[in-house]
């Protein structure tokens, strides 16, 4: 066997494994030996675990991951002894970029593949580095200058600057996913629960007395606590009115990553308030939207922005509101008196941490707030974004932690 023959210490160094493995598993395969790819795979990775640093740990490596019967072994053995008996090309990372003339192939031509027709394997004993494709035909000549491939968008960013109406159910469900990618930052807030901590300046006078009793209940060591940081709430109220008909469908979306991805309370409202917490926290992102469009039966109608506004704070829901972050997305569209949406406006204010409205009509050039519900609940707000497309969608999330 040919593995008894004297080899350098690196046997097969700056080779493209990923080639050798094919061209000796095409080889095998010309013998009638079956090497999926899955054998060529395992011998790869072999080759790359445990590189050879002889013909014998090569012949094991190549043997354990391409064959599979007994009966091949005899023909696995003579294609090896064929490829590295001889040993005609030096294994020398150099001596692959140097021409040779070979039997079986053309004048200078070192990657020459093996004859069909042949029998004995030996006239091809070159060591199968790489395995070119066969030439079909010439190359036509072309006076075109050479093409640039052109780069295109994937389909999130293709379709996150496309107004929400010549959106398709798939491609809303495929951009709420992507919204819901957005909520990783999220702002934080102090709670009433204590944990232990060094860090701490407030001394844990129970855990302090328990440790003492190690020490004679001599208090020697101070256990110190903090108060522990919680994510800050959200509470989004979408306007469902006709107004409004265009976004609320994507509006939704955005509402079921909030539920889904900061534990947010949603409500939809037109003329009347609804929640849809439990609705849009389904698995399913169609089925959610669906049964939030059927329980919300007012949509499509009327506006009043103030009266619902009224109806959050006097709720049992309005809890909700004490230190959130609060999200209106409406066009200011409102049959309620403005100042009665100014007072609505200043409680809920009081009550909340930051309020942000998202008005569809803000990106548009020159958009100034005339009308006279916007005009009066603007003082109340700490910011008015734009929210046409999911781009802005997604700007608005990542808005949120920068209201710390």
């Amino acid at each position: 066997m040919s593995g008894d023959h004297p080899v350098p210490p690196a046997l097969l160094p700056a080779v493209d494994r990923a080639a050798f493995a094919v061209a000796l598993a095409a080889r095998l395969r010309q013998r009638g030996v079956p090497v999926g790819f899955t054998a060529v795979e395992n011998f790869v990775r072999a080759l790359g675990v445990s590189p050879p640093g002889s013909l014998p740990m090569l012949y094991w490596t190549a043997r354990i991951t391409l064959v599979r019967q007994r009966s091949e072994i005899d023909v696995f053995d003579a294609v090896f002894a064929a490829v590295f008996g001889s040993m005609a090309l030096a294994l020398d990372p150099h001596a692959r970029h140097r021409p040779r003339t070979t039997t079986g192939g053309r004048e200078g031509d070192a990657f020459a593949s093996l004859p069909a027709n042949s029998t004995d394997l030996r006239e091809e004993n070159a060591l199968p580095w790489v395995t070119l494709p066969p030439v079909v035909a010439d190359a036509e000549a072309s006076d075109s200058p050479p093409a640039v491939p052109e780069r295109l968008p994937n389909d999130v960013s293709g379709l996150a600057e496309v107004p929400f109406e010549h959106l398709d159910a798939r491609e809303m469900d495929l951009l709420g996913t992507w919204l819901r990618s957005a909520v990783a930052d999220w702002p934080t807030r102090r709670s009433r629960r204590l944990a232990a901590d060094p860090r701490g300046h407030r001394v844990a006078v129970r855990a302090t007395v328990r440790r003492s009793r190690r020490t004679g209940w001599e208090p020697l060591h101070l256990v110190r606590e903090r108060a522990v940081d919680k994510p800050r709430r959200v509470v989004m109220l979408c306007d469902v009115s006709q107004s409004m008909q265009a976004q609320a469908q994507a509006y939704f979306h955005l509402m079921r990553a909030l539920a889904l991805a900061a534990d947010a309370e949603v409500f939809a409202f037109a003329t009347s308030l609804t929640r849809l917490t439990t609705v849009l926290t389904h698995k399913s992102a169609a089925v959610a939207v669906e049964r939030a469009t059927d329980k919300v039966t007012d949509r499509f109608g009327g506006t009043r922005i103030a009266t619902n506004v009224r109806a959050l704070l006097s709720s049992h829901h309005g809890g909700t509101l004490r230190g959130a972050i609060v999200i209106i997305g409406s066009d200011g569209w409102d049959s309620d008196p403005p100042e009665a949406l100014a007072t609505a406006m200043a409680r809920l204010r009081r009550r909340a941490h930051r309020v942000i409205w998202m008005n569809p009509r803000a990106s548009a050039p020159g958009f100034e707030p005339r009308v006279a519900a916007m005009a009066a609940a603007l003082p109340y707000c700490d910011r008015l974004l734009p929210a046409d497309t999911f781009r802005s969608l997604r700007r608005v999330i990542a808005e949120i932690p920068r209201l710390r």
